[in-house]
């Protein structure tokens, strides 16, 4: 059995002095691909490394890369397997060096892969933030298609694991139609995941395993009664390449029990392959 786990903190410390990191070692992933400090990270590598140091997750393997501007994105993976190699740079401007994007390779016992951890743009209608994630979405899907050739060829299978930042179907938030004209539920936005969804060489295993919705969501505002009303969106994925898909036989939300348990305004996502 192998496990692949995607979280998006909230920030690493701010995790950490809720009981996330305890929670993540306590789940016992072989992969954990983090944001927000394991996929936004918000923090340097020194500030990453002691919180770490300090948490039982502190023996696993780290790969990561720090936004430019602390606080704005930053993405990591840690693993128990040694990297058979590491990649921050895809040969494209919006994916080069901006904490949104790393690839690492690891030989596992379900087969060698490359498994990603990415976080794209929050977005915001009418504003350079939306050109960003816009661009970002371009080159990440440009990406794809290199990632998907090297699997249809029987090279390593891909997970490609994050915030998404968009919510694909009605099905993937509460209130689908009050968000219609906002950034994560946008067509054009959409349209990229109906595109990699759609095809036969990807598979959205939260939707494939966690039934026809609506939810299970990943994510809830801090704000208002959206988590015990489960007024969420579903915006953090694991994306499979077919053939790894296949030996996909579980899928996990990790909401917190209760609004006071939360660790994160997100939810971990596990997913589990035999």
């Amino acid at each position: 059995m192998f496990s692949v786990i995607t979280a998006n903190l909230n920030g690493v410390r701010a995790a950490a002095k809720r009981g996330g990191l305890e929670w993540l070692h306590e789940a016992d992933a072989d992969v954990i691909c983090m944001q927000d400090c394991m996929q936004e990270v918000r923090a340097t590598h020194e500030q990453l490394h002691a919180v770490l140091a300090d948490s039982p997750l502190r023996d696993m393997h780290l790969f990561h890369d720090p936004a430019p501007q602390l606080g704005r994105a930053g993405v990591a993976v840690l693993s128990k397997l040694p990297f058979a190699a590491t990649r921050n740079a895809v040969r494209h401007p919006a994916l080069d060096r901006t904490g949104r994007w790393i690839e690492v390779d690891l030989d596992t016992e379900v087969g060698p892969l490359t498994v990603v951890s990415t976080y794209v743009h929050a977005g915001e209608v009418g504003t350079p933030r939306q050109d960003d994630k816009y661009a970002f979405l371009v080159a990440m899907d440009k990406r794809i298609k290199v990632l998907q050739g090297k699997a249809s060829k029987g090279e390593r299978q891909v997970l490609i694991c994050g915030d998404f930042n968009i919510a694909h179907k009605e099905v993937d938030l509460k209130n689908w139609r009050a968000n219609r004209e906002n950034s994560g539920f946008l067509v054009q936005e959409r349209e990229y995941l109906d595109r990699w969804f759609g095809s036969p060489h990807w598979v959205d295993l939260g939707r494939h395993l966690g039934g026809p919705g609506p939810g299970p969501y990943t994510w809830w505002s801090w704000r208002g009664r959206g988590f015990d009303t489960d007024g969420g969106w579903r915006i953090d994925y694991v994306m499979a390449s077919a053939a790894i898909a296949k030996r996909a036989s579980q899928i996990q939300i990790g909401k917190a029990p209760t609004y006071a348990q939360r660790w994160s305004d997100h939810a971990a996502v596990t997913a589990v392959f035999s």
